[in-house]
């Protein structure tokens, strides 16, 4: 009851609150999904979060440690030490109705990292001719009322 009532006495001064590790509440957020065969791993963050940073987040997914990845944008290697900024993902880039696609590889053995494969998504099955728009020349409306 207390700290719901500090949020509302910092919402009523203005202070919103904001997610652990925010220090910028102007920068804006980025919208990832991380892809690595069938699996996809949707995410958000800063865009000055460091891909490093990005690893940890993964990390905590799917248990394998920051030095056994690889993270790409379009094929090519991210460094460790670069923002997601740097790396061109921005609010206009990786929106939430359409996120940016980041390449997961992991580390095979001691000295090999896997090839970066992602596997397409599957289609949908057809619709059933029930389904299917009818080509009368008329409208739903107009075939409702009918």
């Amino acid at each position: 009851v207390r700290s719901l009532r500090n949020v509302r006495e910092r919402c009523s001064l203005g202070v919103l609150p904001h997610r652990a590790g925010d220090t910028d509440l102007s920068e804006m957020d980025v919208f990832l999904m991380i892809r690595r065969h069938k699996t996809t791993i949707f995410t958000d963050a800063k865009e000055s979060t460091t891909v490093y940073e990005l690893k940890r987040i993964v990390e905590g997914i799917l248990k394998r440690p920051p030095e056994d990845q690889r993270l790409y944008k379009d094929d090519q290697m991210l460094e460790d030490s670069k923002t997601l900024g740097d790396c061109g993902f921005t609010s206009q880039t990786a929106r939430p109705q359409a996120p940016a696609t980041v390449g997961l590889a992991f580390r095979v053995n001691d000295e090999m990292f896997e090839q970066l494969h992602i596997e397409a998504f599957s289609s949908p099955p057809e619709l059933p001719d029930v389904m299917k728009p009818q080509d009368s020349g008329s409208t739903a409306n107009e075939q409702a009322v009918q």
